[in-house]
Protein backbone atom coordinates (compact mmCIF):
# COMPACT_ATOMS: atom_id res chain seq x y z
CA UNK A 1 0.00 0.00 0.00
CA UNK A 2 2.76 2.48 1.12
CA UNK A 3 4.40 2.29 -2.89
CA UNK A 4 1.05 2.39 -4.35
CA UNK A 5 0.47 5.83 -2.19
CA UNK A 6 4.17 6.52 -3.40
CA UNK A 7 3.73 5.87 -6.93
CA UNK A 8 -0.20 7.97 -7.09
CA UNK A 9 1.91 10.42 -5.80
CA UNK A 10 4.90 11.21 -8.19
CA UNK A 11 2.42 10.58 -10.90
CA UNK A 12 0.26 13.21 -9.74
CA UNK A 13 3.60 15.71 -9.96
CA UNK A 14 4.48 14.42 -13.28
CA UNK A 15 1.20 14.95 -14.19
CA UNK A 16 0.69 18.39 -12.34
CA UNK A 17 3.73 19.47 -13.95
CA UNK A 18 2.51 18.77 -17.26
CA UNK A 19 -0.87 20.57 -16.93
CA UNK A 20 0.63 23.51 -15.74
CA UNK A 21 2.95 23.91 -18.67
CA UNK A 22 -0.31 23.53 -20.95
CA UNK A 23 -2.48 26.09 -18.89
CA UNK A 24 0.81 28.39 -18.71
CA UNK A 25 1.07 28.81 -15.50
CA UNK A 26 4.91 27.93 -16.01
CA UNK A 27 7.51 27.77 -18.16
CA UNK A 28 10.06 25.02 -18.75
CA UNK A 29 12.75 26.75 -16.90
CA UNK A 30 10.84 27.40 -13.77
CA UNK A 31 12.38 25.78 -10.32
CA UNK A 32 9.23 24.35 -9.65
CA UNK A 33 8.34 22.83 -13.38
CA UNK A 34 11.73 20.93 -13.51
CA UNK A 35 11.22 20.01 -9.52
CA UNK A 36 8.07 18.64 -9.87
CA UNK A 37 9.47 16.71 -13.00
CA UNK A 38 12.51 15.35 -10.62
CA UNK A 39 10.50 14.29 -7.25
CA UNK A 40 7.69 12.57 -9.25
CA UNK A 41 9.96 10.99 -11.75
CA UNK A 42 12.31 9.91 -8.63
CA UNK A 43 9.19 8.50 -6.78
CA UNK A 44 8.28 6.40 -9.85
CA UNK A 45 11.86 5.23 -10.65
CA UNK A 46 12.15 3.98 -6.41
CA UNK A 47 9.20 2.30 -7.02
CA UNK A 48 9.95 0.37 -10.56
CA UNK A 49 13.23 -1.07 -8.16
CA UNK A 50 11.22 -2.34 -5.19
CA UNK A 51 8.63 -3.78 -7.82
CA UNK A 52 11.97 -4.89 -9.87
CA UNK A 53 10.21 -3.16 -13.41
CA UNK A 54 13.18 -2.86 -15.85
CA UNK A 55 11.29 -0.51 -18.47
CA UNK A 56 10.14 1.60 -15.89
CA UNK A 57 13.36 1.60 -13.93
CA UNK A 58 14.74 3.09 -17.16
CA UNK A 59 12.48 5.55 -17.82
CA UNK A 60 11.82 6.90 -14.69
CA UNK A 61 15.46 7.25 -13.73
CA UNK A 62 16.51 9.06 -16.76
CA UNK A 63 13.61 11.21 -16.27
CA UNK A 64 14.64 11.80 -12.87
CA UNK A 65 18.02 12.48 -14.33
CA UNK A 66 17.33 14.63 -16.86
CA UNK A 67 15.00 16.84 -14.57
CA UNK A 68 17.99 17.31 -12.10
CA UNK A 69 20.33 18.57 -14.91
CA UNK A 70 18.18 22.28 -14.84
CA UNK A 71 17.96 22.12 -11.00
CA UNK A 72 21.84 21.93 -11.14
CA UNK A 73 22.57 24.59 -13.30
CA UNK A 74 20.39 26.98 -11.88
CA UNK A 75 21.52 26.03 -8.63
CA UNK A 76 25.87 26.79 -9.92
CA UNK A 77 24.05 30.00 -11.78
CA UNK A 78 22.62 31.29 -8.31
CA UNK A 79 25.62 30.49 -6.21
CA UNK A 80 27.97 33.20 -7.30
CA UNK A 81 26.11 36.20 -8.55
CA UNK A 82 29.69 38.20 -8.37
CA UNK A 83 31.15 35.38 -10.81
CA UNK A 84 28.68 36.08 -13.75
Amino acid sequence: MFFQVLSVVGAFLVLLAYGLINAGRIRATDVAYVAMNFVGSGLLAWVAVVDRRAGFILLETAWALMSLVPLLRRRGAGADPAAS
